[in-house]
C-alpha cells in the first residue's frame, strides 16, 4: 500500500482552489525581497517579534510591531491602504500567523511570509542590525548560492 496514496489526492479543481488560496494568504522570502528591492508601493513588512529579537536583526525597511501589540497599535503604525506582510522567527514559530490574524481582524489586507527571518537570513539576504547591514552567505540547502532567486 502506498503511503502517499493511502489518502486519495484531491480532484484537480479542488487542488487548484486550495493552492490559489494558499498563495492569497502566503508569500515567501524571495518574493518579499524582490518587491522590497524594486520599491513596490503599497507593501509594508511587519516584524512581529519581540524588541530583543528586532534588535538582534531584522529585514531592512521592516516595521516593528510585536504580535501582541497589533490590535492596539496597528492603526498608528501601518496605513490602512497597504498590504501587510508579517514575519516572525521561522517555520517553527506562529507569531507571524497570530500577527496576520490580528491585522485581518482589523480590516487590513495581509499575507504571511513563510520561512520568516530564518529563511531570509539563510537565503543570503541582508539584515539590519545595530552595527549596520549584515549579509551571511546563502545556505545551499535553502537557496542557490550563485543566484538571488530559486527560479521557481
Amino acid at each position: 500500500m502506498s503511503s502517499v496514496l493511502s489518502t486519495a489526492p484531491a480532484e484537480p479543481a479542488d487542488a487548484a482552489a486550495h493552492f490559489a488560496a494558499r498563495l492569497a494568504f502566503e508569500t515567501d522570502v524571495s518574493d518579499v525581497h524582490a518587491d522590497l528591492e524594486a520599491g513596490v508601493p503599497g507593501l509594508v513588512v511587519v516584524d512581529s517579534r519581540s524588541a530583543e529579537s528586532w534588535a538582534q536583526g531584522h529585514l531592512p525597511g521592516a516595521v516593528h510591531l510585536p504580535s501582541g501589540e497589533v490590535a492596539a497599535r496597528a492603526s498608528a503604525v501601518v496605513p490602512r491602504d497597504v498590504t501587510v506582510v508579517t514575519y516572525c522567527w521561522g517555520p517553527g514559530c506562529n507569531g507571524a500567523t497570530r500577527a496576520a490574524l490580528a491585522f485581518a481582524r482589523l480590516g487590513y489586507r495581509v499575507k504571511e511570509m513563510t520561512g520568516g527571518y530564518e529563511y531570509w537570513v539563510r537565503e543570503g539576504f541582508a539584515v539590519q542590525t545595530p552595527a549596520g547591514r549584515v549579509v551571511q552567505p546563502a545556505d545551499p540547502l535553502t537557496a542557490p548560492v550563485a543566484s538571488i532567486t530559486c527560479g521557481c
